[in-house]
């Protein structure tokens, strides 16, 4: 029973007893029961902050094995990025040097696999952007393999095509030079003959006797026959295919017809000293793909590496071409 309550009044001297109204009552039940249920509230949000339920901690567990799995699968990609690396490497370096291929193309290995907004559903999800990265990291992947294995197929043809690559590519002297002394020039910067003026020479002369027997120097077909009064003089182009053409100018006579098949060692036309030339000679041009290379390079057939050593020497220290 609660305790009555009396207030004194000075007008009539005496103990009066204190009455509420109803909401007044109300009011001070609520000031009395507030600190216990702001206490419980607190308390009650504690505890839940601090204590999870078992499907709470199941989902915390799934998710930091989730994290562990992607942590390993990242460490797996980048062992396997850098097996791709050696593998690229090997395929410009060894595989693609071999077989006389051609590098291939850099815009196919950065191929790439979807638009800018394809990790889009992943954005705003917990750990999305490891997710993401993830994802990233596996396209990348697949791509580099797309491209590795258009590599290997293009290098699996040529393998198989090896013997009738190797008989293409040139790979003797254009006309008999057992002694080494039929040399006059090589490839590079010297003097031109007839204006005294430092200029590129894209071949190699090969000093001979007017009539002196020219061989083709890899299987393909006579691309052109060609009759200058100027430059090259008489001149025959050679067709090897897979990039590759010669080039055999200055001739006195031609030994074959345009459009013929020939092989290497084939007799193709006599040495002579037509177009812009002040001795007898040949002028010799390897072209791959339309650019003119080192001659001395492509002689690998037919000379000891002694003899290379020798001749790579002799056109080194040629200043003067004879055209």
């Amino acid at each position: 029973m609660s305790k009555q309550k009396y207030k004194y009044n000075p007008k009539s001297l005496a103990y009066e007893e204190v009455s509420y109204s109803w909401w007044m009552k109300i009011v001070r039940s609520l000031l009395v029961v507030a600190p216990s249920l702001l206490f419980g509230l607190v308390f009650a949000f504690l505890f839940t902050r601090q204590m999870s339920s078992p499907k709470e901690r199941i989902l915390k567990n799934e998710i930091k094995i989730y994290e562990e799995q992607m942590a390993r699968m990242n460490q797996d990609m980048e062992l396997v990025n850098r097996v791709l690396d050696d593998i690229e490497k090997r395929d410009e370096d060894l595989y693609r040097a071999a077989l006389y291929a051609d590098k291939f193309p850099e815009e196919l290995r950065r191929m790439g696999t979807g638009g800018s907004d394809k990790y889009a559903e992943l954005q705003g999800l917990t750990n999305g952007e490891l997710l993401m990265q993830t994802a990233d990291g596996l396209d990348n992947i697949e791509r580099r393999l797309n491209a590795q294995s258009l590599s290997f197929k293009e290098l699996l043809d040529l393998a198989k095509n090896k013997e009738k690559v190797l008989a293409s590519i040139p790979a003797i002297q254009p006309v008999r030079n057992t002694d080494l002394k039929r040399m006059a020039s090589g490839y590079g910067w010297r003097i031109d003959p007839i204006y005294k003026t430092s200029k590129f020479h894209s071949g190699m002369d090969f000093t001979a006797d007017i009539g002196t027997e020219v061989y083709c120097t890899g299987d393909g077909v006579i691309e052109a026959l060609e009759r200058n009064g100027w430059g090259y003089g008489n001149c025959i182009v050679v067709n090897h295919g897979y990039g590759y053409k010669t080039r055999y100018a200055h001739l006195s006579s031609f030994k074959v017809k345009a459009g013929q098949k020939v092989k290497r060692g084939d007799l193709i036309g006599l040495v002579g000293s037509t177009g812009k030339s002040t001795g007898p000679h040949l002028h010799y041009e390897v072209e791959k793909n339309g650019g003119k290379l080192n001659p001395i390079h492509y002689y690998h057939s037919d000379l000891s590496p002694e003899q290379y050593e020798r001749l790579l020497k002799m056109s080194e220290n040629s200043f003067k071409a004879f055209d």
